[in-house]
């Protein structure tokens, strides 16, 4: 059992502990703002393969958060005791790093291997005719290694990437934490200090809660999709869109009607084998990215793509089982209106062509979040709002009157029941996802 834990996102630490529950089946799971620690023995492959985490590490430790002395000797003996500790640890969690390594190149490489094991028996010829196999020097090979990877671990490169936050960080930088640790490590492991090209980086998080040290297993992040050649949305939050909504996608037709680059839909082809997908956007040039990226991904058969606008959905009502939507947050959404203006407008359209039982799934600014409100409401509030529309009708409105008259003019879809409400960060701004299942055939107000 491996020791790891996943950095994420804010708003989404839930959807990944459940993840790793899920599909790593994990055990001990913890999860802190942006961190989820778990323990697992899954196969390096099936762990590069969650949907939800920004990064992938293996735990040294995990300990109390730490005070550094102003004098920098004895901040560095409180370094070498508190984050350092034990060489031991050390030496154990490099040698699971570099048997993580070796099991995903050898993953990588299972049909070159296979040639190769087959050429270590040759097959000789004597002089009398007789035919023998020679076996390679495999052992010798093997016992090499083993002596290699020993003196790897005595002359291993590292450089320390420091982050922090709360009382640490304002009493302190992260560069001179990273060189105090760095010479904690040199003089206590022996290992040699190299920021340019290191074998291994060892990753510090100092807050008034926690001290954190782990070795990242990847180079790159588990949210950088090879299949996306170009980028939208991004893939952890397109993921939750899908991992959000009330039922599995599977067998089903599955629309973005604003489906820009593809990010949403191609994240749900991932995880549903069996969905059919349709990508509609105004724009032909993110019509043409969208291509690429279906393309790299090797989903032509199961995503369809459609230059349409989502004010005028060129399907039948109730076509659709699901409408995944990331609409676009303030900017222009035609000639003439913005998304404010445009928003009951598109949600209309998307009810319309999802079916009763179907699934709509929204991701919206904070601003926008706020609109639904005025735009979806509950059979009882519909009711209400016509009965005060009819009673303005013979009686001239109070101020009261007159403001729920104007709020029934939005009130334009009662059809939809809220599921879940989930918020989530953007990096420089937030956002809600929303989730609704149409329970009703919608009767449209005028």
């Amino acid at each position: 059992m491996r020791r790891l834990y996943c950095t994420a996102g804010a708003g989404m630490e839930e959807l990944l502990a459940q993840e790793v529950r899920q599909k790593l089946c994990a055990s001990q799971v913890e999860q802190i703002p942006g961190r989820v620690f778990f323990s697992t023995n899954a196969e390096p492959q099936t762990l590069t393969q969650l949907k939800s985490a920004e990064r992938l590490f293996l735990l040294l430790h995990k300990a109390e958060p730490i005070a550094l002395p102003n004098n920098p000797g004895k901040a560095a003996a409180v370094i070498k005791e508190r984050v350092v500790g034990d060489p031991d640890i050390w030496k154990q969690t490099l040698l699971s790093w570099t048997a993580f390594q070796e099991e995903l190149e050898c993953r990588r490489d299972q049909g070159h291997k296979r040639k190769r094991e087959e050429d270590e028996e040759e097959s000789v010829t004597e002089a009398d005719g007789s035919t023998h196999t020679v076996s390679s020097n495999t052992h010798l090979l093997e016992k090499q290694k083993e002596v290699g990877k020993e003196s790897h671990l005595q002359t291993l490169s590292f450089r320390v990437s420091c982050r922090c936050s709360g009382v640490i960080a304002r009493s302190d930088n992260p560069q001179r934490l990273s060189r105090i640790i760095g010479m904690a490590i040199k003089e206590q492991l022996g290992w040699k200090v190299d920021l340019r090209e290191p074998v291994l980086e060892v990753n510090v998080y100092l807050s008034d809660d926690h001290c954190i040290v782990g070795i990242p297993l990847l180079k790159h992040p588990l949210a950088s999709r090879s299949y996306m050649k170009h980028n939208g949305l991004r893939s952890t939050i397109a993921w939750a869109m899908t991992s959000l909504c009330p039922d599995e996608l599977n067998n089903c037709v599955i629309l973005d009607p604003m489906c820009g680059v593809g990010a949403v839909l191609l994240e749900a082809a991932q995880e549903y084998s069996n969905a059919v997908f349709l990508g509609m956007d105004t724009d032909g040039s993110q019509l043409q990215k969208a291509a690429e990226n279906v393309k790299a991904s090797g989903m032509e058969g199961r995503v369809q793509l459609l230059q349409s606008s989502a004010l005028e959905i060129p399907l039948a009502d109730g076509m659709v089982d699901a409408v995944l939507c990331d609409v676009p947050f303030g900017r222009k959404f035609s000639c003439s209106s913005d998304m404010t203006t445009a928003l009951p407008l598109l949600l209309r359209e998307m009810e319309r062509v999802l079916r009763v039982g179907g699934h709509l799934v929204l991701l919206l600014s904070l601003q926008l979040s706020a609109q639904l409100k005025k735009i979806i409401c509950t059979p009882e509030q519909e009711k209400h709002s016509k009965s005060l529309d009819t009673n303005s009708v013979h009686t001239e409105p109070s101020n009261a009157h007159k403001e729920s008259t104007e709020t029934h003019k939005t009130l334009l879809i009662s059809s939809l029941q809220s599921q879940k409400k989930h918020r989530v960060s953007l990096g420089s701004t937030d956002a809600f996802i929303h989730t609704y299942t149409k329970m009703q055939t919608q009767t449209h107000s005028h």
